[in-house]
C-alpha cells in the first residue's frame, strides 16, 4: 500500500521527542479502567497473565494488546488502547508476557521478541474458550515486532484475526540494539538494563546452576544481556542471531490481513531500516504511517487519548 500521509500534529512541548518520550513514560495516568486477571497454563507448564477489561455491552470484537520491553499490562500505553477500546464497544485483552505480571514466571526461559508461540497460545486459549467473531492486535516496540513475525510466518491464521496495528516497531532489532547503544539513549538503556539484570538476578537465584555471579556481573550492555541469557537461553547461538532471526521486517511482505505500523520519524530508538517504506510500497496489506513526531510510543493528543490508539481505533473500524 502508499505509505499513509500522517495527520499527527505533536503539542509545541512534545514535538521534542526526548520529552515526549520521558512524559509518556513516567507521568502519564489512564484512571478507571477496569482489569480482571486469568491465569492460562501454557504448553509447557509455564504461565502467563492476561488482564481483561469488557465494555458496558456485550460485543463479538476483542482487541488483544502486546506490550513493550520490561512493560505489563498496567501501563499507560496498555490502558488507554483499553479504555478506548472498550468506549466502543469492543472488550480488550490485555496480555503480560512471561515474568512480567508481577510474579516471576517458572521456567528460566522468559520472554523476548520472537516469542511468537505464547502469542499462538494466547490466540488459541480466546478462541477456545470465548465466542469472538472479530479479533484484532495490537503491539507496543517489542510486542509489535512480535505481532509482525506471527502475522508473516507462515502458520495458517485463525479466521477470526482481522486486523492489526504495530506502533514504533523496532523491526530491525540489530539496527535498534545499536541506536539504543547510542549516546543520545543512554538513560534508555541504563533504566532498560538496569530492569533486566533485577529480573536475572531472580533468575539466578532460583537456577544457580545455569546462570552464575560472575556471567552476571559481565552484563554491561544490553547486547552483553541478550549474548548471555536472551539468545543462549532460548535456543539461539547470539545476541545477532537472535536479532536476525527475530526481526519482524523480514516477515511484514508475508503478511496478508490489513496491518497499520506507525513509527514517528524522531523516534530515537528506530535506525532507518525500521521504516518499511519498500515493504509497505510492494504489499497490499501494510499501511505504513511516518509521523513527523511522535518519539518512542509518545503520539501526545487531546484529552489523554494518544494518537496511535484513535488511528488503531480507527483503522480496526475501516478493516471490517
Amino acid at each position: 500500500m502508499p505509505v499513509i500521509e500522517s495527520t499527527y500534529k505533536a503539542p509545541f512541548l512534545f514535538k521534542n521527542g526526548f520529552i515526549a518520550t520521558v512524559y509518556s513514560g513516567l507521568f502519564r495516568r489512564v484512571n478507571n479502567v477496569v482489569q480482571e486477571r486469568q491465569r492460562i497454563t501454557l504448553s509447557d507448564g509455564d504461565f502467563i497473565d492476561l488482564d481483561w477489561c469488557f465494555s458496558k455491552e456485550k460485543t463479538d470484537k476483542l482487541i488483544i494488546l502486546l506490550h513493550g520491553l520490561e512493560g505489563d499490562s498496567k501501563r499507560p500505553y496498555m490502558l488507554g488502547a483499553a479504555k478506548l477500546f472498550n468506549n466502543n464497544n469492543i472488550d480488550a485483552l490485555c496480555v503480560n508476557f512471561r515474568g512480567c505480571s508481577g510474579e516471576d514466571n517458572l521456567k528460566l526461559s522468559s520472554y523476548h521478541s520472537g516469542a511468537t508461540e505464547d502469542l499462538h497460545e494466547v490466540i488459541e486459549h480466546v478462541i477456545s474458550t470465548k465466542s469472538y467473531a472479530n479479533i484484532y492486535l495490537k503491539g507496543i516496540s517489542l510486542g509489535a515486532n512480535m505481532i509482525l513475525k506471527f502475522l508473516g510466518e507462515g502458520n495458517s491464521l485463525p479466521h477470526e484475526i482481522k486486523a492489526a496495528v504495530c506502533v514504533s516497531v523496532p523491526c530491525d532489532l540489530n539496527g535498534s540494539c545499536k541506536e539504543l547503544h547510542k549516546i543520545k539513549n543512554l538513560p534508555y538503556a541504563i533504566r532498560f538494563l538496569n530492569h533486566l539484570k533485577r529480573r536475572l538476578t531472580a533468575k539466578m537465584e532460583k537456577f544457580p546452576e545455569a546462570i552464575s555471579g560472575e556471567v552476571l556481573k559481565n552484563i554491561k550492555t544490553l547486547r552483553d544481556f541478550d549474548d548471555v541469557y536472551t539468545s543462549k537461553i532460548h535456543g539461539f547461538k547470539d545476541a545477532l542471531d537472535y536479532y536476525q532471526k527475530c526481526s519482524g521486517l523480514q516477515f511484514i511482505t508475508n503478511i496478508k490481513i490489513p496491518t497499520l505500523i506507525i513509527n514517528a520519524l524522531n523516534d530515537s530508538f528506530l535506525s532507518p531500516e525500521c521504516y518499511p517504506v519498500k515493504e509497505a510500497k510492494s504489499s497490499e496489506y501494510i499501511y505504513l504511517e511516518m509521523p513527523t513526531h511522535g518519539g518512542h510510543v509518545a503520539f501526545i493528543d487531546k484529552k489523554n487519548v494518544y494518537y496511535n490508539e484513535r488511528r488503531a481505533l480507527e483503522f480496526i473500524n475501516s478493516s471490517n
